[in-house]
């Protein structure tokens, strides 16, 4: 099978719904699928940097950002069909967060992106994120998504920030004050 279908040379393409739709490649649902597969590769990046720097004080960390990874997938899905995102996926990124947290000194500033570069990556995705997330809030007065979707995504980006956190510290690079 060939990767290219030529079907999208006028700027349309089709998505798959309970029907065929065939959609401007401008049209926001486009726009919010795009932003997901963004923040997924951007997550991909930050794992592949993770593996590279093996963070021996985060040793779940790489199949924490899979999981994420496998999750926006059921929110892209979601938009356009049925989803197996849960409240339970939500409480899991809270978990994992208060987790994380338990051992970072309580944050009494606004700090800089940036530190390592795993971290600097997380913040990266970290934007993303909340992007995807208001692209997502646009969609729901015309698309009927489970507020699960939103409410993971509003997650997602805590945890990355979190995380960045956590990456630094365990490399024992300080975090940058405003």
């Amino acid at each position: 099978m060939k990767i290219y279908t030529k079907g999208g040379d006028q700027g349309h393409t089709q998505i798959y719904v309970d029907k065929v739709q065939r959609l401007p490649k401008s049209d926001a649902v486009l726009d919010c699928y795009g932003t997901l597969d963004e923040l997924n590769a951007h997550l991909g990046l930050l794992l592949s940097y993770i593996n590279e720097y093996k963070y021996q004080a985060l040793p779940t960390l790489s199949s924490n950002v899979e999981d994420v990874q496998r999750n926006l997938f059921q929110i892209g899905f979601a938009i356009s069909a049925t989803t197996t995102l849960s409240g339970q996926d939500v409480e899991n990124l809270e978990q994992l967060i208060d987790d994380l947290q338990t051992s970072l000194s309580p944050q009494t500033h606004f700090i800089l992106p940036g530190g390592t570069v795993c971290a600097a990556q997380a913040h990266v995705c970290r934007t993303v994120a909340r992007r995807a997330e208001r692209q997502l809030v646009k969609l729901l007065s015309a698309h009927p998504i489970p507020e699960v979707c939103l409410q993971y995504l509003n997650r997602l980006s805590d945890y990355l920030f979190v995380v960045a956190r956590s990456l630094n510290q365990a490399a024992g690079t300080a975090e940058t004050q405003v």
